[in-house]
């Protein structure tokens, strides 16, 4: 099979990928951007919307205990460890339409190249959709992937979303999910039955737009350390109080800004990458006013690095930070529940694979180091060969605004598609 019939096959899908995406948006509208809501109606849209197309590509369909979606080509060796690639169908609130769903087209366009090419692979070819990727409506992250490899977090299940204040166990049987199965730790994937995962995902900093190139091949995927409900508790007390009698919690958490704002530019200016967010960041509403200096902040916050000793110092200094403001301010710090995930670089052999199969395919690109979190993550944790390929995308993503070009996605899907034929093309 010559490069170039490889590439036209990609080439050829344009206009249905477009009508794809454009039947997501389109079934997704909220606002401004797309709300595809974890474990709920939206989410659900976009498993009918992506089953449909699969169906239609005669492609085999099984969802497991925690209604991740596997489609696929069977292989000559239905028994031999099967290659993977996929990405999460839900979105933030008022988001954008790209953000995962293009992981998942991207799968199929791949696995329709090889049809149409009549090629039969070596072994089972599989796009996964997974679900619940989107940490903000349940608080945890890798819910899909972590529950599909048996190793959701103690108490996940519990944790309430941010607009129902229901249980996550709810909205999961609701979907169709065996919960019983869930808590019993059961796992569905086996890190020995998956030869490799490629992740495609949109950019989530213009990164490529500076670089002027189409795709970049994923390096690696940050840990994080997570403290959703941070409270900061100072002494209501009346806007004439001298400075000097204050116990200011808004002070307090503007310190903490400022002082992990601090690192952050002590770690840019040795070349050592992390990223934190503060997201949440409010006083009490019941009793802020006007006049009165408030007792009481709540916010959160999210540390992410690529190394494990980077992460621990970074919360080294964190913990330094704070206890230097308690004393400062005469306030206290309660960091609520942590949560966590480990750092995720990518396999060696899969980044040089794609990287040697983008030259075939004639695409220029550059490594990339993700500064998001992704599922990728948890097969690399899970002992995967895993990597990630980014499509370029101007303003971002987790918006409305999201700027991915189809001609981009097409490119990223050829390099995935280049690598999927050198992997496993067999029998045509």
């Amino acid at each position: 099979m010559s490069a170039d019939e490889i590439t036209r096959a990609v080439e050829a899908q344009f206009d249905t990928v477009s009508q794809w995406f454009d039947e997501l948006r389109a079934g997704s509208v909220d606002g401004p951007g797309v709300t595809r809501d974890t474990f709920g109606p939206g989410e659900e849209f976009g498993y009918r919307v992506i089953e449909e197309k699969a169906r239609a590509m005669g492609l085999e369909i099984s969802r497991d205990h925690g209604g991740n979606m596997y489609m696929t080509l069977p292989g000559r060796d239905r028994k031999a460890a099967r290659m993977m690639f996929g990405s999460h169908l839900d979105s933030v609130p008022r988001g954008g339409n790209f953000d995962g769903a293009a992981g998942v087209i991207a799968g199929l366009v791949a696995q329709r190249a090889l049809l149409d090419l009549g090629i039969v692979p070596k072994c089972d070819v599989t796009t996964m959709a997974i679900r619940a990727e989107e940490s903000v409506w349940f608080q945890v992250s890798y819910i899909g992937s972590r529950t599909a490899f048996g190793v959701l977090p103690d108490g996940a299940l519990d944790a309430k979303r941010i607009d129902t204040g229901r249980p996550l166990r709810e909205h999961m049987a609701e979907c169709g999910a065996d919960v019983a199965a869930i808590e019993a730790g059961k796992a569905h994937l086996d890190a020995d039955q998956i030869r490799s995962f490629v992740e495609v995902h949109i950019e989530q900093a213009p990164q490529l737009v500076e670089a002027g190139k189409p795709v970049a091949i994923g390096t690696g995927v940050p840990g994080n350390f997570r403290h959703p409900y941070i409270r900061i508790q100072g002494e209501d007390a009346h806007v004439g109080l001298p400075r000097r009698f204050r116990h200011d919690a808004v002070l307090a958490a503007s310190d903490f800004a400022r002082g992990m704002d601090d690192i952050w530019k002590d770690n840019d200016a040795t070349g050592r990458a992390m990223a934190f967010t503060i997201g949440r960041f409010h006083t009490n509403t019941e009793k802020h006013a006007l006049t009165v200096v408030p007792g009481e902040m709540t916010l959160s916050l999210d540390v992410r690095a690529y190394d494990p000793a980077h992460l621990a110092e970074l919360e080294a200094r964190m913990q330094e930070l704070i206890a230097d403001i308690e004393q400062e301010r005469g306030v206290t710090f309660d960091l609520g529940p942590r949560a966590s995930a480990d750092c995720a670089p990518s396999d060696p052999g899969v980044v040089a694979a794609l990287t040697e199969a983008a030259g075939r395919a004639g695409i220029d690109t550059v490594p990339l180091a993700s500064p998001a979190s992704h599922d990728a993550a948890t097969f690399t944790v899970a002992g995967v060969p895993t990597a990630m390929l980014f499509v370029r995308n101007e303003n971002g993503s987790h918006n409305p605004h999201e700027a991915m070009e189809i001609g981009d996605f097409i490119e990223t899907s050829k390099v995935l598609t280049h690598w999927l034929v050198a992997e496993v093309g067999g029998q045509s």
